[in-house]
């Protein structure tokens, strides 16, 4: 849908933008100069993402100084390196930047970029001589790891009581692990697996001393970011220019692109997550299901990255490296292990090392497939309820199968549209919904499966900027389930996950339970390679990509479901609650918007009028139900731990809070295998999963009090 919006503008920009470029020689095909290579995609770039971009904002003062902070934000996160003195000698530029841009000149990157490597440099040479002291972890000082709201360094000289803090509480962290590992040594048995693992991970953390760790990782970063070449540093730069209008918004290099469009093909292998870079870790944003290390089950959303080692080979430590080049020590042949040495986000800040080994696959489609349960729940009067649950990670669908005229391609709605058949047969009464983990995928399959639940109507509106609505409709008439429906999401439920989940809830055709609300991803997104743009100036040469918003999608009631995400109709208490996941903490991003509601017809009435009971019940069934106290109670831990914002570097002081959180969850791994154990053996998958099961209750609540309604109707 984005070309189809973009064809029409953009070849008057591209004409608009070079008919002053007559000095570039455009009547020969040799190889262009970088000079001009430069020259072309810097202007390129920031004329096409200011005039496609949704939000239509020019490049002006505005964007100027948006730009100006993202880079110093792009290239020093954590603001470790810049002191506000290094921000002032630059801030001259930061009104003109889009001047600049106009002119090609991206001469301010390359300027920043060398104050950047020189400050880094004057880093390790500081860390060289520190680590050589003796330190003391007897004093009462703290430290605060992440600075990414707090002011810079006003001078070198706060700069390096930073510098020194961070350098302390990168020893003192590897001296807990050490003493933590030897806690835990005397109770490894030989010949576990587990251990076997435990016993890596001490290999691992023995093998150098703390201070050859650390200057070991200086070193690598020093000559990474000394390798890079121009090119290298404009993308940053033009990432920069991009994220200054959205976080979905950016520029791939011409290499960045090619990993894109081997990601696109499934060629390259991996383990299956998303991944960022946060604090100067590599933070595990979600496990993509069907992947690797869904299968394997031991890597979780949350948990950070701090090395990777590839078989037989040794550790390479990712802390402070950026995502790309993790990514790349991840990615691999099909078959081959990696091993990923990680801090569990559950632990919390007190986490120590686990070794987690994966073995690199393609994502298999058949296990990311929509999934059916039934369960039968006996009531207090003794007659039996079956609810159907469905396990829907994604809106996939075959594009490639269906484009050659395969009939039989695979399609999320087509999967969903059987077990819903299979579940009447089997005696269904009522049905849930799971999306918590489906992160989106194809608009026409969100729409076909609204379509499995309603006659006809519209379901979702897309606007492009300066256009009008475009609604987009169910126009089947049949309707596969009639039956009450509950739809449970979370935080991460994004995207066509959340059209669906706003369209069951507009039409009050059921009842969306989950989080307080979904992630908040409501823009329609167009790649442009740039490439195909150059021959209207005779130029061929790799040059990259533009991921642009170019469009917002809204509910058929109005309102979009971008920042604020759709919310329930019942919360339920989760893990994934006190997390800051969604589109509202990503810098820059589209604001909520609304537009005229379409005209639709409200398919059941009573929901509003059965809620408040079905709330109730579900608050009292929470209070006393003993899986969902413990889980309730990791809630409350979670947010404990996410509260602390500063660290102490008092070595007896942090190892106490040590014991305390190993106490705790060594005491919540034994009630989980103790669960787990219980639901093998009554081979129950929602013992382990009490918001799926208490989901399943409101279903039957649904059910039982809908069917309540039906009796005075008819004596009416």
């Amino acid at each position: 849908m984005g070309d189809r919006i973009l064809k029409k503008r953009f070849t008057f920009c591209l004409l608009a933008l070079f008919c002053a470029a007559a000095f570039i020689s455009i009547c020969t095909g040799a190889e262009v100069p970088e000079k001009d290579r430069i020259y072309i995609i810097t202007r390129l770039t920031g004329r096409l993402i200011s005039e496609q971009h949704y939000s239509q904002h020019p490049l002006n003062e505005v964007k100027s100084a948006m730009i100006f902070d993202e880079y110093f934000k792009m290239l020093d996160p954590n603001r470790m390196f810049f002191t506000e003195q290094d921000i002032q000698e630059f801030l001259p530029r930061r009104a003109n930047l889009h001047k600049e841009l106009a002119k090609g000149d991206s001469s301010f990157a390359y300027v920043v970029f060398e104050k950047f490597l020189k400050r880094f440099h004057e880093y390790c040479a500081f860390a060289e001589k520190e680590l050589q002291k003796k330190v003391d972890f007897s004093t009462d000082e703290t430290y605060t790891p992440d600075r990414r709201k707090l002011p810079r360094a006003a001078d070198d000289r706060e700069l390096h009581k930073l510098w020194q803090g961070r350098l302390k509480n990168d020893l003192l962290y590897h001296r807990l692990v050490k003493r933590a590992l030897d806690l835990d040594a005397a109770s490894l048995k030989a010949g576990d697996t587990k251990n076997k693992e435990e016993l890596a991970t001490r290999k691992l953390w023995e093998k150098r001393s703390p201070e050859e760790k650390i200057l070991r990782r200086l070193r690598d970063l020093q000559n990474f970011y000394r390798q890079r070449d121009k090119i290298d540093i404009l993308s940053g730069y033009l990432g920069a220019v991009a994220a200054a209008y959205g976080p979905h918004t950016g520029y791939l290099a011409p290499k960045q692109d090619e990993d894109f469009n081997i990601d696109m093909s499934l060629s390259l292998i991996g383990i299956g997550a998303t991944l960022t870079s946060e604090d100067g870790y590599i933070r595990v944003v979600n496990i993509v299901p069907g992947g690797p290390a869904d299968r394997d089950g031991r890597l979780h959303a949350e948990d950070r990255i701090i090395a990777v080692t590839q078989e037989k080979g040794e550790p390479v430590d990712v802390v402070d490296m950026s995502v790309d080049n993790a990514v790349k020590l991840i990615r691999g042949k099909e078959g081959t292990k990696v091993t990923l040495t990680i801090l569990p986000g559950k632990k919390g800040r007190n986490a120590v090392p686990e070794n987690i080994t994966i073995t690199r696959e393609k994502v298999v489609l058949k296990d990311s497939e929509a999934k059916g349960t039934v369960r039968e729940a006996i009531q207090p009067d003794g007659s039996k309820i079956k609810v159907g649950t469905i396990e829907l990670p994604s809106f996939y669908m075959d594009f490639t199968a269906m484009f050659r005229g395969d009939p039989n391609y695979k399609s999320c709605s087509r999967d969903v549209k059987k077990i819903l058949e299979d579940f009447r047969k089997q005696g269904v009464q009522t049905v849930v919904m799971d999306l918590r983990r489906n992160t989106g995928g194809s608009l026409p399959e969100a729409i076909m499966l609204t379509g499995l639940f309603i006659k006809t109507g519209p379901v979702v509106q897309v606007r492009a900027a300066n256009r009008d609505p475009e609604v987009e409709n169910d126009e089947d008439e049949s309707i596969v389930w009639t039956g009450p429906l509950v739809v449970l999401t979370s935080k991460l439920s994004a995207s066509a996950a959340e059209i669906f989940a706003a369209a069951i809830k507009d039409y009050r055709r059921g009842i969306l339970v989950g989080d307080s609300r979904t992630y908040g991803k409501g823009t329609v997104l167009s790649v442009i390679q740039l490439e195909k743009m150059l021959g209207f100036i005779n130029r061929k040469f790799p040059a990259g990509s533009v991921r642009l918003e170019t469009a917002m999608f809204f509910r058929i009631n109005g309102d979009s479901v971008q920042q604020l995400g759709v919310k329930p109709d019942i919360v339920l208490p989760s893990l994934t609650e006190p997390l800051e996941i969604g589109e509202m903490f990503s810098s820059n991003h589209l604001p909520w918007d609304s537009i005229p509601a379409q005209s639709y017809r409200i398919w059941d009435p009573d929901v509003d009028k059965l809620l408040p009971q079905i709330r109730q019940q579900s608050e009292n069934r929470i209070r006393k139900d003993a899986e969902y106290g413990k889980l309730i109670k990791r809630k409350n831990r979670l947010q404990d731990q996410i509260a602390v914002k500063a660290v102490s570097l008092n070595e007896e002081k942090r190892w106490q809070e040590y014991l305390a959180d190993r106490k705790v969850g060594l005491s919540e791994e034994k009630l989980q295998e103790e669960e787990m154990e219980n639901a093998l053996l009554s081979k129950k998958k929602t013992a382990q999963d009490p918001i799926l099961k208490e989901s399943e209750n409101i279903a039957i609540d649904y059910y039982t009090l809908k069917k309540s309604l039906t009796p005075k109707r008819k004596e009416k």
